[in-house]
C-alpha cells in the first residue's frame, strides 16, 4: 500500500512533469512552399494548425521545395502536380496527401509582336513567319515549373511543338520575367502569379491567354509528404492537411489575408495581388483522373521518361482529406 508521501510524490510528478509529457508529444513538422501567389498562404499554416507546431519556410520555386523534401530537409511541402510526376519519374518518395490552390498561369506577349488576346491562328502565323525567317520566336518560362508545362500542353494542343518551333529561353526565377520581357530579350512569357499581373499592369507585357486548355487544366499546387513522415508522424501530417483544408474555406470567403500575404512577402503592392487573385482559386482535392493526365502529357513532352501512372494513382493517400473534410475520397477528387 503507497504512503501518503508516496502519493504525493505521484501527484507532483504529474503536475510538474505533465507540461514536458505533453510537449514531448505534440508533433512538429517543418512545412516548405514557394513563392508564388497561390503558394504564399501556406504561411498561414503554422498559426491555424491543431495539435500540431509546424515551421513554415518559404522557398523560391517548387523545384527548391522538391528537393527541400526528398533530402529529408522539411517534412511537408507544397509543390505542383508537375512536381509530383516529376519525382515519381525519379523514383522518389513522395505521397500526395492533399490538394491547395489551383491556377496562376499567363502567358504573355511583348508589344512589339502586337499579338491579339487568345488569338491562336495569328499566334501560329507568328511562329512560323519567325521560324522561316530563321530567327525563332523566343518564349520564355521557368523550365519544369507548373507555367512552363502548362504552356508547352497548351502550345503542343494547337499544333506548335514548342521543342522544334519556337526558341525557348529558361529564366530560373520568375522574379525576373518582367525584365527580361521589358528589354526585349523574350517575345513571349509563361509566368506565375503575382508576376504575371506585376507584367501586365507595368505595362511590360500583354495578355495573351491562359493555358490552360491541355491535359492539367488549370491544376497547380498539391501538398506531399514522404512515407516515412507518414508511418512516424501522421498527426503531424492530419494537422497540416486539416489545416489547409480550413485555410482553403476562409480564403474562399474572404482574400484580404490571402492579398495581405502576398504584400508582405513578395513586397508587391496589393494592387498586383488583388489582380493576381482573379487567375487563383482554393481547392484542397486532389483529382486523381487529371493527374494520371498529366503524367501522359508530361511523358509525351519528354519531360518524364517513363509511364509513371500506376505510382502516381499508388501514392495517392486521402485518409488526410477525408478525415479534415468528413467527405468520402469520391468527393475528394478520386
Amino acid at each position: 500500500m503507497r504512503t501518503s508521501l508516496q502519493l504525493g510524490l505521484v501527484v507532483m510528478a504529474a503536475m510538474f512533469g505533465g507540461g514536458d509529457l505533453a510537449s514531448a508529444q505534440t508533433a512538429k513538422i517543418k512545412l516548405g512552399y514557394a513563392k508564388c501567389a497561390h503558394c504564399l498562404p501556406m504561411s498561414l499554416i503554422s498559426g491555424m494548425a491543431k495539435g500540431v507546431e509546424v515551421e513554415a519556410t518559404g522557398f523560391n520555386s517548387g523545384n527548391d521545395v522538391l528537393t527541400a523534401l526528398v533530402s529529408k530537409s522539411i517534412d511537408v511541402a507544397q509543390v505542383t502536380y508537375l512536381h509530383y510526376i516529376t519525382a515519381l519519374d525519379k523514383g522518389f518518395d513522395v505521397v500526395a496527401v492533399s490538394g491547395q490552390i489551383n491556377g496562376g498561369s499567363e502567358c504573355l506577349s511583348s508589344a512589339k509582336l502586337n499579338l491579339p488576346p487568345e488569338d491562336w491562328a495569328a499566334f501560329k502565323a507568328t511562329v512560323t513567319k519567325a521560324k522561316s525567317d530563321g530567327q525563332p520566336l523566343k518564349v520564355a518560362a521557368s523550365r519544369g515549373n507548373a507555367q512552363d508545362i502548362h504552356m508547352r500542353g497548351a502550345f503542343l494542343k494547337q499544333g506548335v511543338d514548342p521543342n522544334k518551333d519556337i526558341q525557348f529561353i529558361n529564366i530560373p526565377n520568375p522574379s525576373d520575367h518582367l525584365a527580361a520581357l521589358q528589354r526585349g530579350e523574350v517575345d513571349m512569357i509563361c509566368s506565375v502569379e503575382p508576376f504575371a499581373s506585376q507584367i501586365r499592369l507595368s505595362g511590360a507585357g500583354k495578355h495573351f491567354v491562359l493555358p490552360y486548355d491541355q491535359a492539367a487544366g488549370n491544376l497547380t499546387n498539391l501538398v506531399v509528404t514522404r512515407s516515412d513522415v507518414i508511418a512516424s508522424q501522421s498527426a503531424g501530417v492530419q494537422g497540416v492537411v486539416s489545416a489547409v483544408v480550413e485555410l482553403d474555406n476562409k480564403l474562399i470567403a474572404d482574400k484580404a489575408p490571402w492579398i495581405e500575404v502576398i504584400n508582405k512577402l513578395t513586397g508587391l503592392d496589393k494592387t498586383v495581388a488583388t489582380e493576381a487573385l482573379k487567375n487563383a482559386s482554393p481547392d484542397p482535392a486532389i483529382h486523381r483522373s487529371q493527374t494520371l493526365a498529366i503524367a501522359a502529357m508530361m511523358r509525351d513532352l519528354k519531360y518524364i521518361s517513363k509511364d509513371v501512372s500506376a505510382e502516381a494513382e499508388k501514392n495517392m493517400n486521402y485518409s488526410f482529406l477525408e478525415q479534415a473534410t468528413g467527405k468520402a475520397k469520391n468527393d475528394l477528387g478520386y
